[in-house]
């Protein structure tokens, strides 16, 4: 059985508000995408890393990170999940069905090494897959369209999910086919997997995995980085 990679890198990042998309701003000295793929690539077990690229990207040819052996290109869609789908198209001649394809945001640079290792120690044979995620701990509002609250949320049992999320190969394909197929919205792979009928298995991470979406997430996201090198 071979573990893929799949880095969903096409978007151009508008609620940054920056000249180039987000995964390439500066980030200790390197960008934001470089360190989110050296904690993937480093991963011994990974066969190969799958970036997905929007198919106007200049910024990219700029860095080098292609001469790793274990990264490949492609091109990705208007959205995620047609982003990863035409990257397990891609895999589909190579990888086996219950192969495991582990999907990481390009701007999530501050996952930690033995959370992934966890990850994959805690599914074990699962015959679905799963995700990194964590309870929430603040209390949960449901508001309507003009930010009104309608609804306090129970969250117990409520978790904010992150990234690495890892599928069946064959499972995950279907799922974003299906997707595809019926014209629905998904932000997450798991959301497209539970839409089968099939339950994800939540696995606990570290909060500080944040995804850089806002100006402010760049400073903490280097903090974060900082302090992990001291541990």
């Amino acid at each position: 059985m071979s573990i893929w990679a799949i880095i969903p890198a096409a978007g151009i990042g508008r609620r940054m508000r920056a000249k180039v998309p987000k995964q390439y701003l500066n980030l200790n000295g390197r960008p934001i995408i470089e360190t989110s793929l050296a904690r993937i690539g480093s991963l011994s077990y990974v066969r190969q890393v799958v970036v997905m690229l929007n198919p106007e990207d200049t910024v990219w040819p700029t860095l080098g990170l292609e001469k790793n052996p274990k990264i490949v290109c492609q091109y990705g869609g208007e959205n995620r999940y047609q982003t990863v789908l035409y990257g397990l198209r891609f895999l589909r001649a190579q990888a086996a069905d219950d192969d495991w394809v582990l999907v990481h945001d390009a701007a999530r640079p501050c996952v930690r090494r033995k959370d992934v290792d966890n990850l994959f120690a805690e599914l074990g044979d699962h015959p679905v897959g799963g995700l990194l995620g964590a309870l929430v701990d603040n209390t949960m509002k449901l508001v309507d369209e003009n930010h009104e609250v309608i609804a306090t949320v129970d969250r117990v049992n409520v978790w904010s999910a992150f990234t690495p999320q890892v599928f069946r190969f064959r499972l995950l394909l279907d799922a974003l086919e299906a997707v595809d197929k019926s014209q629905k919205t998904v932000t997450d792979e798991a959301t497209a997997v539970e839409l089968l009928g099939y339950r994800p298995l939540m696995v606990n991470g570290n909060r500080d995995n944040i995804k850089i979406t806002h100006p402010n997430d760049l400073n903490l996201a280097a903090q974060i980085l900082s302090s992990q090198a001291l541990e």
